[in-house]
């Protein structure tokens, strides 16, 4: 076996992108805003809302052992201080189902959507936002602690920091160097502030999930001193500063793409070399970065978790392709003496991807119009994949595979 018989084994889904519904957040708001970069509502999102039985239950058939998925705050809160016990009863529902299907959970709190009153306040941004995230955890755990293993603070807080306050892709849509800097060091107070919360009403296992792209300068050039400040702030202080009581349980790595910084351009980084394998996001595929920033992030100390990575494709042999490439890559990692537990693919399904709407394709599952669930061949290749532990169970990329 190339994996142990207790290798976490799963995909991973969010509430705002599956959902659908979510009115009440400034993710509603960003996507019906003209002059905001959005392409399309979320609207219904999958209705997952309604069908998260039958989607868990499809996925457990499917050879998954565990499950990602996120809590909508704004549900939950929808005022100050005010907690929705008909949201809190649905997510226990939601919780409840999944164990049912023997699937272990891993919860995000913080999934890049925010409550419109916080939002309003001045998001990350306002003087009381660690206290009111805290609020949200402690009262969240309180409810819901019993039936989350696993909790994951803050989705990708370095994405949230450079999508939303510097380069205007996500809500806020602010594009202001120190606001970005400013908002990545409040996102990792509000992560140990919700760790301290966690641990106080729940024997859960916590901790923060990071997207940690390859970062390597443009043109092949030196490391410079703005290159260096650059991986600062989407790689190095979100690893580095994991340290004393308070920095968790484990660590969530999410790898998509190679990226190269060019300090001197707008957006900090340069277009991928010609002739770059590309996804359907135009990010360049490059699977042993993998296996060098899991090396990264075990530096931290902690156990590691591969909580996102996968390829969004019309092409359903490229993902197959992509499975066994980046698996490869984390087998070898382990083999180097990597201490990593499990590995969720992005995403369960096909699904609402923030400001590119409806158009990327990452999830293993497609849904149709009518909402109808149909598992493509790298679901199967997956299922056998995650049933033996074994990578030749992954079939050649070029090969269509059946359902088993």
């Amino acid at each position: 076996m190339d994996f142990p018989d207790d290798f976490l084994w799963g995909s991973a889904t969010s509430a705002h992108q599956v959902e659908g519904g979510n009115t009440n957040n400034d993710w509603w708001d960003f996507e019906h805003d003209p002059a905001s970069l959005a392409r399309a509502s979320s609207g219904d999102g999958i209705d997952h809302f309604h069908r998260y039985a039958d989607d868990f239950a499809l996925l457990a058939s499917l050879g998954h052992n565990t499950h990602r998925l996120s809590i909508e705050w704004s549900r939950i809160e929808p005022a100050p201080g005010e907690f929705s016990r008909a949201a809190l009863l649905h997510y226990r529902r939601v919780l409840t189902a999944l164990r049912g299907t023997g699937m272990t959970a891993f919860v995000t709190l913080h999934h890049f959507t925010l409550p419109r009153w916080f939002a309003a306040r001045g998001g990350w941004l306002a003087p009381d936002s660690v206290d009111t995230f805290a609020r949200y955890c402690r009262h969240v755990t309180a409810e819901l602690g019993d039936l989350m293993p696993f909790v994951c603070t803050v989705n990708e807080p370095q994405m949230v920091a450079l999508h939303g306050y510097l380069e205007g892709y996500h809500p806020p849509g602010v594009t202001n160097p120190m606001k970005w800097r400013r908002v990545g060091g409040v996102l990792l107070d509000a992560h140990f502030a919700a760790v301290r919360e966690v641990r106080a009403t729940s024997d859960a296992r916590v901790g923060l999930a990071v997207q940690l792209p390859l970062l390597e300068p443009a043109d092949a050039a030196p490391e410079t001193a703005g290159f260096r400040a650059i991986r600062y702030e989407i790689v190095d202080r979100h690893l580095d500063e994991l340290t004393g009581p308070d920095a968790g349980d484990w660590v969530g790595v999410q790898y998509y793409r190679k990226q190269w910084v060019d300090p001197a351009s707008p957006t900090l980084f340069a277009p991928p070399p010609p002739g770059t394998p590309l996804t359907q996001m135009g990010w360049a595929v490059h699977p042993d970065g993998l296996r060098q920033m899991l090396h990264r992030a075990a530096k931290t100390g902690l156990p590691l978790y591969v909580t996102e990575n996968g390829i969004a494709t019309t092409d359903d042999t490229e993902r197959l392709e992509y499975l066994t490439t980046h698996l490869a890559a984390l087998a070898q990692a382990r083999a180097e003496g990597v201490d990593v537990r499990g590995y969720l693919h992005w995403s369960a399904f096909d699904n609402f991807e923030w400001s590119e709407g409806y158009r990327p394709k990452f999830g293993l599952i497609a849904v149709g119009d009518d909402f109808s669930r149909t598992p493509k061949p790298s679901a199967y290749a997956f299922a056998r994949l995650a049933r033996t532990g074994r990578l030749d169970a992954l079939p050649d990329p070029g090969e269509r595979t059946p359902s088993p």
